[in-house]
């Protein structure tokens, strides 16, 4: 069987969560986080970086940072995952879903600044499959508007827009090391802190509103309570999985490229003749092959492909059921209607399994089941 998603582990990763274990610190802000550190500085230029229990806690941290309280209204894409929503629905703040694209199903920017009112507080982009947001144009409407841009690059580690790094695209950037993400900690995220002044506040909202972290590295001889807060940092022994993940980078971002490209070339005759479309890159990006997804023309033909992929031993998902037409989207007032490109896409969106330690056979597998059950 062809699984959606499998984490993968060689023995570097035990050799560091072992040598953790025995020789280091168990709680946070150990030898391999700041190894981490390193490495993300190392490769992208990443300086203020902090490590999250998940990439939930990365956005909630950012929402405290940008001083949401209720009232205040965000304008974010529906098509994401409910932790992009819940990180400001817990400060009070209310979504306003914007429509997506309909070639990168990112948010559209050209639909941003018909929604802002006088109670707008921040714009959250999401960097969906990989794939950076226009952001030059989002950040201009938020400067216009004097507005927050925190963008959740949870898939997005090591995509670029226009030669930068995705994460440092905004004042926030929020990633995901979750074990179906291109590198992984189990359950991780990281916050990047893209405004120097804010770096000390960031620390003590990770620190449960304290200082503690400046006692750690020396500058004061006690800590105290100075913010709201939460525990958000993550346990050192997660820490060393995520240094060895980084430390196989190349090969990682390799063979994840190699399926995707495969599925890419494999099945260009499938959308030629109009049974599916496959992911359109703007020539901006360069991508991080997190994720391959299909448009299928309907959302019953989707489904009859799951169904029969499945019996062929392959396991696909839909991508995401849209916030704004789920029972809670639609509790808070939302309607199907809002988000038309939106609704589509959820109906007729298919992600393919995708993983490194998938071969290019694997592929060439999915590639040939997904052809024999389309042009049957």
């Amino acid at each position: 069987m062809i699984r959606f998603n499998k984490p993968t582990i060689t023995d570097l990763e035990e050799k560091y969560i072992i040598d953790s274990l025995r020789n280091g610190i168990h709680s946070g802000d150990g030898k391999y986080t700041k190894r981490v550190y390193e490495l993300f500085y190392e490769r992208f230029g990443i300086e203020n970086m902090l490590l999250t229990t998940s990439g939930t806690d990365a956005l909630e941290m950012a929402s405290i940072l940008a001083d949401l309280v209720p009232g205040d209204e965000v304008i974010t894409p529906s098509f994401t995952f409910s932790s992009t929503v819940n990180a400001f629905l817990l400060r009070g703040a209310k979504p306003v879903f914007c429509d997506i694209r309909e070639d990168t199903f990112n948010i559209d920017e050209n639909k941003i600044e018909e929604l802002i009112t006088d109670n707008t507080k921040a714009i959250y982009t999401v960097d969906y499959a990989g794939i950076p947001c226009e952001m030059d144009a989002i950040n201009e409407i938020a400067r216009k508007y004097d507005l927050v841009v925190i963008e959740d690059a949870a898939q997005a580690v090591g995509s670029t827009y226009k030669g930068r790094y995705a994460g440092t695209l905004s004042e926030y950037g929020c990633f995901s090391f979750h074990e179906t993400k291109n590198f992984s900690m189990g359950e991780g995220g990281a916050i990047i802190v893209n405004l120097d002044e804010q770096m000390d506040r960031a620390e003590i909202i990770r620190e449960k509103g304290t200082n503690r972290r400046q006692v750690l590295k020396g500058l004061v001889d006690k800590y105290t309570w100075h913010d709201i807060g939460s525990s958000f940092l993550p346990s050192d022994l997660l820490a060393a999985m995520l240094t060895a993940q980084m430390e196989r980078y190349d090969e990682i971002f390799a063979k994840r490229m190699l399926v995707w490209n495969t599925y890419h070339a494999g099945l260009s005759e499938l959308e030629q003749a109009g049974l599916l479309r496959l992911p359109i890159i703007p020539d901006y990006v360069e991508h991080n092959a997190h994720m391959y997804n299909i448009l299928l023309p309907t959302d019953e033909i989707r489904s009859q492909l799951i169904d029969e992929l499945k019996e062929k031993g392959v396991i696909a998902y839909i991508c995401y059921v849209p916030l704004h037409s789920s029972p809670y989207g639609l509790s808070l007032g939302n309607k199907p209607e809002d988000c038309p490109v939106t609704e589509k896409i959820g109906h007729t969106a298919l992600r393919l399994p995708l993983y490194a330690d998938m071969t290019e056979e694997d592929a060439l597998y999915v590639v040939k089941s997904i052809n024999e059950i389309l042009t049957q």
